[in-house]
């Protein structure tokens, strides 16, 4: 079971291989590195001795024979030597379709998610690597790959994975991919595809011996993970600090409960179109993906019930982000009638497209009733903010309503709404964070706090958002007792004379 060096000359006379008998097989880089090692005997009983090379070094022989010893005791492995990794995953979609047309399995989402990862990523930069070969080095290139698509500097160095990625992508079933850059979010998808599958490899079907995905993806850019932002509150005093300077005091910011009134006052009065749904991600917080990948079928006004069950991400419907996201949303007296209201709308609109309507089955789509966008829930939040700001600098310079309506092509009704109080800028997402914090602020228990946010954990609900939420109670008290005006009380108190005796 030493590594050997041999070569493939041959002798002149005889024509036969010299092997290690090559007289200039101690020269430097003449032949290659070589070993056999002792198998498990065949089905018929006999001998078996696996030969493995060539090698360029001795060290990368025995290295090599060190990864193949591990697994000498498993005649399955010596069987699947050979086999791809491309082989491998194509057989173990089968399996877990196979489990899922039993309805024990996976969701369709989530087999549909695995065979794109597997065709558009795993099988054209890694699926012609044996599996017993593949290592660490061939995943990193895989992702470094991934991360130069869609960029300027992607022609920059092409290496032959990325030119292989970058064909498959062309096109998928008849259609050209979306031309923006992967996302981090989506190699670690890819990656637990990947993680999977080589677990499965050498756990269940014994092809060899470790994992060696484990440990290559630990954070973003290879930094050290940050602890998560918490929220910080658009006190009176930080939205007049904002307002001189333009600085945002914290990355992730909330408004209060009359800040986020008057946004949601504004969007009704703007007869904004999505109010219903900016109207009930202020009150639950539901993510952004789990709002446009709402379907009807899970809108239930008569039981005041929203089921999440899905959502949707890079224009593709997926599971939840956490097992705790499968969750049910009560709904109050309020948001029913504004769905009610929604719903009619959605009605008038199928009558007015008539047979050019497309059907989505989503609470919240286009008006052809195409699935929406994610992105394009974000944007009409940005543009309601925008004019919400502008609204408010024409009225400083002394325009009178219906000219600021007349310029923003709004109701009167907007304008005044925009005019009582200053919206500082927030995210889309802070809706959530704002929605978590007010239902902690007004009282509501923290575990049904947890649940409606569906988060995985009652204190990692307490831990983000009961400092903001304390903040906002002791701004709401201060207000308060602004509002109520009060004579000045004497600051002396020995002003006030007191009788001695009885």
């Amino acid at each position: 079971m030493k590594p050997y060096k041999a070569c493939s000359c041959r002798d002149p006379e005889t024509k036969r291989l010299l092997g290690k008998q090559c007289p200039n097989i101690s020269k430097k880089g003449h032949g290659g590195w070589y070993a056999r090692y002792e198998a498990p005997k065949s089905a018929g009983g006999n001998r078996r001795q696996p030969r493995i090379g060539p090698y360029d070094t001795e060290k990368a022989c025995k290295e090599a024979l060190g990864k193949a010893l591990g697994t000498s005791a498993n005649p399955k492995a010596h069987d699947e030597r050979k086999t791809t990794l491309g082989q491998y995953l194509e057989r173990r979609y089968t399996w877990r379709t196979s489990e899922a047309e039993t309805g024990e399995g996976l969701k369709k989402s989530t087999l549909d998610a695995e065979r794109e990862a597997i065709d558009l990523y795993l099988n054209p930069g890694l699926g012609h690597i044996k599996v017993v070969d593949l290592d660490d080095e061939h995943i990193r290139e895989l992702y470094a790959a991934m991360r130069k698509i869609n960029r300027p500097d992607e022609g920059d160095e092409r290496t032959e994975i990325l030119r292989r990625l970058q064909e498959v992508r062309a096109t998928r079933h008849g259609k050209r991919l979306h031309s923006r850059p992967i996302s981090e979010s989506r190699i670690r998808r890819v990656h637990a595809v990947l993680h999977g599958v080589l677990a499965d490899a050498s756990k269940l079907s014994k092809i060899r011996t470790d994992n060696p995905s484990d440990g290559v993806w630990r954070s973003k850019g290879g930094k050290r993970k940050q602890g998560r932002a918490k929220p910080l509150l658009w006190t009176a005093e930080r939205v007049e600090q904002w307002e001189k300077t333009g600085v945002i005091p914290a990355k992730v910011m909330v408004w209060s409960s009359d800040q986020c009134g008057n946004f949601l006052d504004f969007a009704d009065a703007s007869e904004e179109r999505l109010y219903p749904a900016f109207h009930l991600d202020a009150h639950y917080g539901p993510r952004r993906g789990e709002l446009v990948g709402a379907e009807e079928q899970d809108l239930s006004l008569e039981r005041k019930r929203l089921h999440v069950l899905q959502a949707q991400s890079d224009d593709e419907l997926d599971d939840t982000k956490t097992e705790a996201g499968y969750r049910q949303i009560p709904l109050d007296d309020e948001t029913v009638r504004v769905h009610k209201a929604w719903h009619k709308r959605k009605l008038e609109e199928r009558l007015k497209w008539g047979e050019a309507y497309k059907d989505s089955g989503r609470v919240y789509c286009y008006e052809d009733g195409t699935a929406l966008k994610a992105e394009y829930l974000s944007s009409r939040f940005r543009i309601l903010l925008e004019r919400h700001a502008n609204i408010r600098a024409k009225g400083k310079e002394g325009w009178s309503l219906k000219r600021i309506a007349l310029k923003f092509r709004t109701t009167e009704a907007a304008v005044e709404v925009a005019l009582r109080l200053t919206l500082p800028p927030i995210r889309f997402h802070d809706l959530r964070h704002g929605a978590a914090t007010m239902l902690i602020a007004a009282g509501v228990d923290d575990k049904f706090v947890s649940e409606v946010l569906g988060h995985s954990s009652v204190s990692f609900t307490k831990d983000v958002y009961a400092v903001v939420a304390e903040e906002m109670e002791a701004d709401a008290t201060r207000r308060i007792a602004a509002f109520i005006p009060r004579q000045k009380r004497l600051s002396a108190v020995g002003a006030i004379s007191v009788p001695s005796g009885g």
